[in-house]
């Protein structure tokens, strides 16, 4: 799953990128995230017309060993075979959003020595993952990213990877039905660059 990913371009390059599926993209007050963004961080998201702010990952209540609340985990991965489950399905029917990346990274190595393997695409500086967000009350507009079966490219570090969506398909996951919307929850065919580094995995935040 993917739990790490950079998304190092500014909102306007991002509005720009956009500029594809919404002539008049407006982006969101606030609107800025971090470079390198983990679950519980905000990001930035394409929904609704306007690039937004939301945090990645949804809320999961949690309790401690004697029942005391605990800081919700943020849930940044959803499954394709478990998009019709109470906790994801109506947010992917009524509110699917395009989430522009960099890169995105999984862990590679041994156990207590992993490192930071970098997936991107050769041939454009972003790729657009499809997610679907909702409205919290622990963490404000809040998103998750869609995962599926790893292609030949990702196999080899992990078993699943983000949906990546192409450019001739924005408008159907945004705005097509949740039937239409589902088949493009497929493996990327496409090529894609490995960049394989000594970052370790459980690095600064």
């Amino acid at each position: 799953m993917c739990n790490l990913y950079r998304m190092s371009k500014s909102q306007d390059e991002v509005a720009r990128f956009f500029d594809a599926i919404a002539q008049d993209l407006s982006v969101a007050p606030g609107a800025n995230a971090p470079d390198v963004i983990y679950p519980g961080y905000p990001g930035l998201v394409l929904a609704e017309g306007q690039l937004r702010q939301m945090t990645w990952g949804f809320p999961l209540a949690r309790k401690g060993a004697k029942g005391q609340p605990l800081k919700p985990k943020p849930v940044n991965n959803a499954r394709t075979d478990r998009l019709k489950s109470p906790f994801w399905r109506s947010s992917f029917e009524n509110r699917r959003c395009l989430i522009p990346v960099s890169d995105f990274a999984e862990a590679e190595g041994p156990k207590g020595g992993k490192t930071r393997t970098w997936f991107s695409l050769p041939d454009s500086s972003l790729m657009v993952v499809a997610g679907f967000w909702r409205d919290s009350a622990e963490f404000g507009a809040a998103y998750t990213m869609v995962m599926t079966d790893a292609n030949d490219h990702v196999r080899g570090v992990h078993d699943r990877m983000p949906v990546i969506v192409s450019p001739a398909d924005w408008s159907t996951w945004l705005d097509s039905s949740p039937q239409e919307a589902f088949t493009l929850c497929r493996p990327f065919a496409g090529d894609m660059q490995v960049t394989r580094t000594d970052e370790p995995w459980a690095g600064r935040r």
